[in-house]
């Protein structure tokens, strides 16, 4: 059964391999459920409902992958975009969770169309490398503020709006040792080190008696505060555009490049043998997950990169992410563990994928002043501003502007002119 649907002797492959690799992979991107919760939490969301929605929405996306598309990906709630749900759509700009939930609906079925017609990858190739580089990295800066005031290791000033928390307390401090914990798990190459370091601090909160231990198993909490509450029609109105702007932007390119990468480590993108290259039906797996997600109450679900580590130890198939999906399924029924977890124990995962994100730096041309001051506006209008829209928009309008003003236009495709005038009417009609 396994053989005929996931075409294992073609890609050199076998059901052990597999359920390492899918085992591998659950472990380094599971720490989504304990972070999803006290994010989206933020935004008014019953945190037990956004759990359940986490667990079935990566659940959902990774069996729709596994079946649809036969690939080694695992899908879950995106970092970055629940952090822009929350503290910039809910919290920033005043729409309700439920109005957010709508514009995560709706970008999900542009993704489709986009996905359908060719377009995504159109205008994702029609974006400088410099602008992809810059929109990673500054949504790991974003991440990081986010992470680094949730644990109390900044706190606003008058003076200078920001400055260094008090590091005797036990948030700041656990939340140190959290990451440093990760950090060196990882430098040693150990599976599942942010899941750890996740758990390690939390053990250590419910040993002091700073959080509360309610047990480890129990039945799922209801999924019903959260299930089907998108408001649709709440969301039409003024800055609604942006909004779905962002969303799209960065799914395309957040989950485009990670099924490129994982397809391209697991020689699922070169021409020959049953079952490869199939990327066009990875991208429309990856773009149904969105509206799942959106149905059952969290925000976009996406392909993680941490698929990289399942196909480094031998994931070719649909199976691994079939071992992943399960995995999330079996999760439910640890609610009362990864429910009891602190901010300051998520903070430290937090803080270490934005280092990663990060690493996008490296790839920017600095040398060519006209790549890397939009890159840098980019970067650093993000969490300078608490909005991934705001970077997007002085990144995309400054590189249009200086490309021009230097002989350059020529550089400029058709997607980067688009998306920069879409910006330009943005702040126009505000």
């Amino acid at each position: 059964m396994l053989e005929r649907l996931f075409h294992l002797s073609a890609h050199k492959t076998t059901p052990r391999i597999e359920f390492v690799a899918g085992v591998t992979t659950f472990l380094t991107m599971s720490y989504i459920l304990a972070v999803n919760p006290n994010i989206l939490g933020a935004a008014g969301m019953d945190r037990q409902a956004v759990f359940v929605a986490s667990c079935l929405a990566a659940a959902c996306g990774s069996l729709i992958m596994a079946f649809a598309a036969n690939w080694p990906v695992g899908l879950a709630p995106g970092m970055g975009l629940n952090a822009f749900f929350a503290y910039s759509v809910v919290l920033g700009m005043g729409y309700t969770w439920q109005q957010a939930l709508g514009a995560v609906f709706i970008s999900g079925l542009v993704f489709i169309i986009l996905t359908a017609t060719g377009l995504r990858r159109k205008l994702l190739e029609g974006v400088p490398q410099s602008l992809r580089s810059a929109i990673i990295a500054g949504i790991g800066m974003f991440l990081a503020v986010i992470a680094l005031t949730t644990a109390g290791i900044i706190a606003p000033s008058t003076a200078t709006f920001v400055k260094l928390g008090n590091l005797a307390d036990f948030a700041p401090l656990m939340a140190l040792l959290g990451l440093f914990i990760i950090a060196v798990l990882e430098a040693w190459r150990i599976k599942g080190a942010i899941l750890i370091g996740i758990l390690a601090i939390s053990l250590l909160a419910f040993i002091t008696g700073k959080s509360e231990f309610h047990g480890l198993v129990s039945l799922p909490p209801s999924l019903a505060p959260n299930f089907w509450q998108l408001d649709i029609s709440g969301i039409l109105g003024k800055g609604f555009f942006h909004i779905l702007l962002v969303f799209v932007l960065v799914e395309i390119f957040d989950a485009t490049g990670v099924l490129l990468a994982v397809g391209k480590k697991a020689g699922l993108l070169g021409e020959g043998g049953k079952g490869k290259n199939n990327l066009d039906k990875a991208l429309f797996a990856d773009s149904t997950a969105i509206l799942a997600g959106a149905v059952l109450g969290t925000s976009s679900t996406t392909a993680y990169v941490e698929s990289l580590s399942g196909a480094a130890v031998g994931g070719r198939t649909g199976l691994t992410a079939c071992i992943v999906g399960l995995l999330f399924v079996a999760a439910l029924f640890f609610s009362p563990l990864v429910l009891a977890v602190p901010p300051y124990a998520t903070a430290p995962a937090l803080l270490f994928v934005a280092c990663l994100m990060m690493q996008e730096f490296t790839e920017i041309d600095w040398k060519n002043i006209s790549n890397a001051v939009p890159a840098a506006l980019t970067a650093l209008m993000m969490p300078l501003t608490y909005s991934i829209a705001n970077g997007l928009a002085f990144g995309f309008i400054s590189y249009v502007l200086l490309k021009v003003m230097t002989g350059k236009r020529r550089e400029v495709a058709g997607a980067t002119w688009l998306i920069a005038a879409l910006f330009i009417i943005r702040f126009a009609v505000e």
